[in-house]
């Protein structure tokens, strides 16, 4: 496993399993290169892996939580989330790591913070993945829910921004109110002051 495979496994509370290389990359000379010695790289793709064939549950668990792909050093690695029945232990070890991580990141307790909202995102969604081995329909519901709450939050977040911003505007009218109306009176002050010296004069 490489170090960035190894390294996105801990990152997540997603429980995931061992990555797999799906191709390389090998450097060979390019034909009808005007340079001597110029290379170029070129994909080589690897036998395919030998794997039982994928259950209804493990295409459910690839829909709902899909595998993940990155490249490193022209390799491709595809990790595909776990289908291990999850224990008691297993759930214990969720809610420490997930107090864990929240106090090594600094997450905040109360209002806003992406951060906890992240985590606990995550949180979810390896609870959904321990209940969906153990009854696809539940968690295809769970499924739903996860997906309304983030589209409520999404709104939330988007009327929080219009507000905002309307919040900004009228402030700023507000303030240009308020420089109008300075104006006018310093205005109306020299026309005073000047009606008084002529009527002194």
């Amino acid at each position: 496993m490489s170090s960035t495979a190894a390294k996105a496994s801990v990152n997540s509370l997603v429980k995931y399993d061992t990555p797999v290389l799906v191709s390389t990359t090998k450097d060979k000379k390019g034909k009808g290169a005007q340079q001597k010695g110029q290379k170029a790289a070129t994909k080589k793709k690897l036998p395919p892996v030998e794997k039982p064939p994928t259950s209804q549950t493990e295409d459910i668990l690839n829909s709902i939580l899909p595998p993940r792909e990155w490249t490193e050093d022209g390799q491709l690695w595809v990790q595909y989330v776990s289908s291990t029945p999850a224990t008691r232990l297993d759930v214990i070890n969720l809610q420490e790591q997930l107090d864990q991580k929240l106090q090594q990141r600094q997450a905040r307790e109360t209002g806003i913070c992406p951060i906890r909202e992240e985590l606990y995102s995550q949180c979810f969604d390896e609870l959904i993945r321990q209940i969906t081995i153990n009854c696809a329909e539940r968690g295809l519901l769970l499924l739903r829910v996860r997906d309304e709450i983030r589209m409520t939050i999404a709104a939330y977040q988007t009327l929080y921004e219009s507000s905002v911003a309307f919040g900004m505007r009228k402030a700023l009218m507000a303030e240009q109110h308020k420089a109008d109306m300075e104006a006018r009176v310093r205005e109306r002050e020299r026309e005073r002051n000047g009606m008084e010296w002529n009527g002194c004069g």
